[in-house]
């Protein structure tokens, strides 16, 4: 994991109010569980009044305490169902992850969002394919999410797969060549190879450093809202040992 990561706590923001009325709340206990709000404000859908309040950095800090509370064992338990109905005529998420397909990694669950809340993207290595980024490009310039966040994470077999450069298949073989670059920028040190732990880790955090890189510099339109500073694209690394999520300066 990245030594110089910023420690980015958890604080008491107000995650949404009841069918979207929109004001957040900033301040108080280090998780938001010991605050009095009623749990049905935790679980409300979040709606367009919601999504068009909140700000790029609110966006990332509802996935921090997301974390926050699955890594505390403190999970919300919402009407999901409730939400389904309440969400079927429009989406509004707030944020958009991409990450890898390891199903030790869902974000819906690591960062304890609920229906509607979230775009989700995932694919082997979290490499951010030409589909994925005009996927993003709906889901802020049309959709108006706020924040883009790249989730990689440790023990990654598509990572391993990139630092062997495993043959399994044509398919297999073109996705692990997306991750090659993020192999050939991170310095070596003992031998190339999955055995390597240190290696691994560290090139999964070179990949997801490029990913974020790869979101502006790969889409005009993504470009254009980072720089007006209506969307933020951050890193982040998902312990599967754990269930805590770190996130990259």
């Amino acid at each position: 994991m990245c030594e110089e990561c910023p420690k980015v706590e958890p604080t008491l923001l107000g995650r949404r109010q009841m069918l979207g009325f929109a004001s957040f709340l900033v301040g108080g206990a280090a998780l938001g569980l010991s605050s009095g709000r009623a749990l049905a404000d935790e679980c409300a859908p979040f709606l367009e009044e919601a999504q068009s309040a909140a700000t790029s950095d609110q966006a990332i800090q509802m996935l921090v305490d997301g974390n926050a509370r699955f890594f505390a064992g403190a999970s919300l338990h919402c009407d999901l169902l409730g939400e389904v109905k309440a969400t079927a005529e429009k989406q509004t998420p707030f944020a958009c992850v991409l990450a890898c397909i390891d199903s030790r990694s869902a974000p819906e669950l690591v960062f304890d969002q609920q229906v509607g809340d979230i775009f989700v993207a995932r694919v082997a290595g979290n490499v951010p394919t030409a589909e994925i980024l005009g996927s993003f490009e709906y889901a802020t310039k049309v959709a108006g999410a706020k924040a883009i966040v790249v989730l990689g994470h440790n023990h990654c077999g598509a990572v391993k797969g990139a630092v062997d450069k495993a043959d399994v298949g044509a398919n297999l073989t073109t996705l692990l060549n997306e991750i090659e670059p993020a192999v050939v920028a991170t310095p070596l040190e003992g031998e190339r190879s999955s055995k390597n732990h240190h290696f691994v880790e560290a090139v999964a955090e070179t990949n997801v450093r490029l990913a974020v890189a790869a979101m502006t510099e790969k889409s005009a339109v993504l470009k254009e809202l980072v720089d007006a500073g209506a969307v933020k694209v951050v890193g982040a690394l998902y312990d599967i040992e754990t269930g805590k999520v770190t996130f990259l300066s």
